[in-house]
């Protein structure tokens, strides 16, 4: 199945602890870069999101936001006695020497050591991870209905492509053979013009048969036939592709297939263009480059 790499998703989960927010985006990016941004209080959860995220966006710019509110005081960790016990002592011997020394606010002592109560992890990592689930379900929606408007307007092009192929087959034994007359013609009226027996008096059948040789040489100089036909076998592979039956897509690698793909197609169209014998294959080989750049441009939203 085609995924796009921009989307969005957002959920929020109410429980007796508190509330949670989970919101999650994406944007292209060739390999997976993946940032949360967490409070400090649920750290604790950022080894199981990266998991949880890691498991379904393989390539992308994705950020991951979390924010809780109304938190329950039972879903805080409890203090450590003897931590606050050691801590006044520290205190009450510092005053000996700084008599006006205030007493530290609760937010203010560190929660290294059990001296500040934190998020119980018991109660918060669950709500994190349905959260963060929520928030994927409605992303992993996103990308496939995105995906699957890229695919559509991907295959309305391949069939501009298809469509520019079958002219220039229909029109190639016609330009090949215009242009096997044209260097015949051409090799006749130089020998002519350099004897002045004239061309008959030169070379007679052989001369004839060496004429037409040539003349079938440039001809397959001009036959683009062999482009065509790969260009054919590409747009096979693309219309697999997007349609989800092509190996890659089992592999979630179907942005990278597809841009390696483009590559190949713009390549036969430069040769096609190299080689055109008349301006309706030039014209031709221009179009096929635009759709294929085209095609390329929408590719790289694709995961």
């Amino acid at each position: 199945m085609i995924r796009s790499m921009t989307a969005f998703g957002s959920a929020r989960l109410d429980s007796d602890a508190g509330s949670i927010s989970a919101e999650i985006r994406s944007v292209n990016n060739r390999f997976l870069d993946l940032s949360l941004r967490i409070p400090e209080d649920l750290r604790f959860a950022e080894s199981r999101l990266r998991d949880l995220v890691g498991r379904q966006a393989l390539r992308g710019k994705v950020e991951l936001k979390l924010s809780y509110a109304a938190l329950d005081r039972e879903a805080l960790r409890p203090l450590d006695p003897e931590a606050v016990r050691a801590l006044a002592e520290q205190l009450q011997w510092a005053r000996r020497f700084i008599p006006d020394l205030p007493a530290p606010t609760l937010a203010e002592l560190p929660r290294e050591g059990g001296l500040r109560g934190g998020l119980d992890a018991e109660v918060w990592l669950p709500l994190c991870e349905q959260a963060c689930a929520q928030a994927l379900e409605e992303f992993g929606a996103a990308r496939q209905r995105e995906g699957a408007r890229l695919a559509e307007a991907m295959l309305a092009m391949a069939g501009e492509v298809d469509a520019i192929v079958a002219r220039v087959e229909t029109e190639l034994p016609a330009l090949v053979r215009q242009h096997q007359e044209r260097v015949a013609q051409r090799l006749r009226e130089a020998l002519e013009a350099a004897s002045p027996e004239g061309f008959a008096a030169i070379g007679g059948a052989e001369l004839t048969a060496r004429i037409a040789q040539e003349a079938s040489l440039f001809g397959l100089r001009v036959d683009v036939a062999e482009e065509l036909t790969r260009l054919r076998s590409h747009l096979q592979e693309l219309r697999e592709i997007l349609s989800g039956r092509h190996a890659s897509a089992a592999r979630g690698g179907s942005g990278k297939r597809l841009d390696f793909l483009f590559q190949e197609m713009n390549r036969e169209a430069n040769t096609l263009g190299s080689k055109a014998a008349a301006l309706s294959v030039t014209q031709a080989a221009i179009d096929l480059k635009l759709l294929i750049e085209q095609m390329r441009e929408q590719a790289q939203n694709i995961e």
